[in-house]
């Protein structure tokens, strides 16, 4: 797991869209070298304070700070490799295509490039695809393409926005191998889900209801603290929600 340094440090941030506020006040530090998950449903705010990490948006307050530099950085572009929920791809190019693309943008040389590409597409399971158009692909297997397309550079912080969504469960489980995989050499990886098994793999997870973070710990921690033999019921007890009919 990490070194307990914090490579992410979230403070006091809120986030407006309008009048309605989607971030309140979060408060969290997510430590080097660990993988760590925020959970819950949809509409908690969790998609936000990704985007704000990965350097796509900015809280309205507070401020967000990764290796000790305040985001949105492009000195730090480099360093994180980020996967949004919906898949921005290229339908009418091959899957080739798209991720030379991409890895020009990530300033790959030539001869490095092809080695990644190669070894992220085998990664995902798609090597076999590479010449495939985009548009005939399924929509798990554009999940993976993004997924290819997010680890491309070897980044050091890996930000993953319901990566698994849609990919049938024998692959869910040799993404997160890979995923274990990237960890052990060092990677810290943020991952948004709604699913309780996958929260359960994390180190450490954040329990996100209604734009507030309400509990933070290992799942074991979690359930522990709220005498829960599930990190859903843990969730219920922290979200102040009585699973009793």
């Amino acid at each position: 797991m990490s070194n307990l340094t914090p490579c992410v440090s979230v403070q006091n941030v809120s986030k407006y869209f309008g009048k309605q506020q989607v971030l309140k006040e979060i408060n969290l530090e997510i430590l080097r070298g660990e993988i760590f998950g925020l959970l819950g449903p949809s509409g908690a705010g969790k998609t936000t304070l990704v985007k704000e990490l990965s350097g796509l948006d900015q809280p309205t307050s507070g401020e967000n700070y990764l290796f000790n530099e305040k985001m949105p950085s492009l000195e730090l572009i480099n360093r994180i490799g980020y996967m949004a929920q919906s898949d921005a791809l290229y339908l009418e190019l091959s899957a080739k295509e798209n991720i030379e693309f991409f890895a020009s943008l990530y300033g790959l040389k030539r001869n490095k490039q092809k080695q990644r590409i190669q070894e992220v597409m085998e990664m995902v399971n798609l090597a076999e695809h590479l010449d495939k158009l985009v548009g005939d692909y399924s929509g798990g297997m554009k999940r993976r393409l993004s997924l290819a397309i997010a680890l491309l550079h070897d980044p050091e912080i890996l930000i993953l926005d319901e990566p698994t969504v849609g990919i049938d469960p024998l692959l869910r489980k040799s993404i997160w191998d890979s995923f274990y995989e990237l960890n052990k050499k060092g990677t810290t990886i943020i991952i948004t889900t709604h699913v309780m098994d996958e929260a359960e793999k994390c180190d450490r997870l954040g329990l996100m209801r209604d734009g507030s973070l309400i509990a933070v710990g290992t799942p074991n921690e979690l359930k522990e603290k709220t005498n829960s033999d599930t990190i859903e019921k843990a969730f219920l007890v922290y979200g102040g929600v009585s699973d009793e009919n």
